[in-house]
């Protein structure tokens, strides 16, 4: 997956488009919205990106090659596979809620065979992140920390279907919470949630006592 090379009007697009993709969904943004909301000349938008598909590429790269660079980080640090793990679940959790637009655009919107180019961007980074975990969980494995029948590519799904689960539900779990400002709501995802999703992951990972 490449790089973009990114100045201010292109991120100021960028960001328009993640805004919109997640409000109005793919289908519903045209390039003339886009261009519009982000009060730069169509042309130069289609200049820029060469169609909406090819933006949406281009977002997916932009908003995620961070979470990327920081999971394949995580595999050389001095941490026991555990230590590992945890973090990952911390990583995750605190990249999907700074940018729940785009993520939102990734789970929800890409199933449509139209956007075939995008999903195959999208799935090229879901590879590049499941070897980076399997890295982890087989050395947690080969010292006898991890189970042996853990089925790996289920665990980023356990992860992020926990934080979705939470988050399209929000107004009730504000509710039953008592998390009724979005700096409550936050902390908890924050604290209480990422907890939760790593107690999860911990005990399908480790060996019963």
């Amino acid at each position: 997956m490449s790089q973009i090379e990114l100045n201010d009007k292109k991120i100021k697009i960028l960001e328009v488009a993640e805004k919109l993709f997640s409000d109005k969904g793919f289908e519903g943004t045209s390039i003339r919205d886009i261009s519009k909301e982000a009060k730069i000349n169509i042309a130069m938008v289609s200049y820029y990106f060469g169609s909406k598909e090819k933006l949406l590429e281009s977002l997916i790269i932009y908003k995620t090659a961070d979470l990327k660079f920081q999971i394949e980080s995580l595999q050389h640090e001095n941490l026991e596979p555990l230590d590992k793990v945890n973090k990952l679940v911390e990583i995750y959790i605190n990249r999907i809620n700074c940018n729940r637009g785009i993520f939102r655009v990734l789970h929800f919107e890409l199933s449509s065979k139209k956007r075939e180019d995008s999903q195959a961007v999208f799935t090229e980074l879901k590879k590049g992140n499941l070897k980076s975990l399997e890295t982890i969980i087989k050395d947690g494995q080969s010292k006898g920390i991890f189970r042996k029948d853990v089925i790996i590519p289920l665990i980023t799904p356990t992860i992020m279907g926990t934080y979705f689960h939470f988050h399209m539900n929000k107004p009730f779990f504000q509710e039953i919470l008592n998390l009724n400002t979005e700096s409550l709501y936050n902390d908890y995802i924050k604290n209480s949630l990422t907890k939760h999703i790593q107690q999860t992951i911990k005990a399908l990972l480790v060996y019963e006592n």
